[in-house]
């Protein structure tokens, strides 16, 4: 199982890996390590969307540190880069807060297109596959397309579903997901919601009503709060990220698509500007293709 976790990861990365390790190997090799150097590997950096910040810390550790440490070399100097990109990525590691009582309660947000409803289904096959309850709560009201895919995710997971018509108010279909979770016992309640961003005010308020409705049912069971960033957009991604961490307490971070982009690289500035955990990466189509999120494995990906 492990080996085809890292075998799919190294798949999922392989237009990233292109465009930052197998580059970096064709400008590096063979070439002396002087200041156009590092103006290529900056070159590379940005175009995978590693973004100005990020890069201009990487390339100044790599001046710095090849003086320092007196390295002649192309493959000494990747060592090097995977060294810093592993030491930025091991501080955004985390793993889902499922907390100390049932239900796990755990809040997906996200715009239209993200992934959003298509990671909780997969996040729900995955609990179900480890023997966990779950409940999925169609609490996106706004498109009735979104009820009936997590409809599909619920028959196919083994999850239940707890949904009202389009266009009722999400946090009444919050508070009956949660309070039948309760009632019956289950461990999980993944809750989706509309991805629309058409004011933050709006969007504050829904989610704040959402978590009143939460805290109302269970006052001391904390709500992980998941912010779901299509991969794809690269950096664009974080803007995005600042708007929903403004409206709530965003507590980690689903990046998804991973496997349809060379703009991987943009985990990288999410990690470094946002200070939220990277809970999960999704690597392809497949349910075991949504995987915790691991700095290690994610830079071995990249670089072997």
């Amino acid at each position: 199982m492990f080996k085809s976790m890292i075998s799919k990861l190294r798949e999922g990365l392989k237009k990233t890996k292109k465009q930052i390790s197998d580059s970096f190997n064709t400008i590096s090799f063979g070439r002396t390590i002087d200041e156009s150097l590092f103006e290529d590997i900056e070159m590379v950096l940005l175009k995978a969307d590693v973004g100005l910040k990020a890069t201009e810390e990487i390339i100044n550790f790599l001046r710095e540190e090849s003086k320092k440490r007196k390295i002649k070399d192309g493959e000494e100097l990747r060592e090097l880069l995977k060294e810093k990109l592993l030491d930025i990525l091991k501080k955004c590691e985390g793993s889902l807060n499922l907390g100390n009582s049932k239900p796990a309660v755990i809040l997906f947000l996200g715009i239209n297109g993200s992934g959003k409803t298509t990671t909780i289904g997969k996040l729900s096959a995955q609990f179900v596959n480890e023997g966990y309850s779950v409940v999925l709560a169609a609490a996106d009201t706004f498109r009735a397309a979104a009820i009936d895919q997590l409809e599909i995710w619920a028959e196919r997971s083994g999850a239940r579903v707890v949904k009202h018509s389009q266009g009722a108010d999400p946090s009444a279909v919050v508070y009956d997901a949660v309070n039948s979770a309760v009632s019956r016992g289950d461990d999980v309640v993944l809750i989706d919601t509309a991805g629309r961003l058409h004011t933050k005010e709006h969007l504050m308020k829904e989610l704040q009503k959402i978590k009143r409705t939460i805290k109302k049912i269970l006052p001391e069971q904390p709500v992980e709060t998941i912010l779901v960033l299509d991969g794809t957009i690269g950096q664009n991604s974080i803007n995005q990220a600042k708007t929903f961490k403004e409206a709530t307490d965003v507590t980690g971070i689903i990046i998804t698509k991973l496997d349809g982009t060379a703009k991987g690289g943009a985990i990288i500035p999410i990690c470094q500007e946002l200070c939220i955990p990277v809970k999960f990466i999704g690597v392809g189509e497949d349910i075991e293709d949504l995987q915790p999120f691991d700095a290690k494995n994610f830079v071995d990906a990249l670089f072997d």
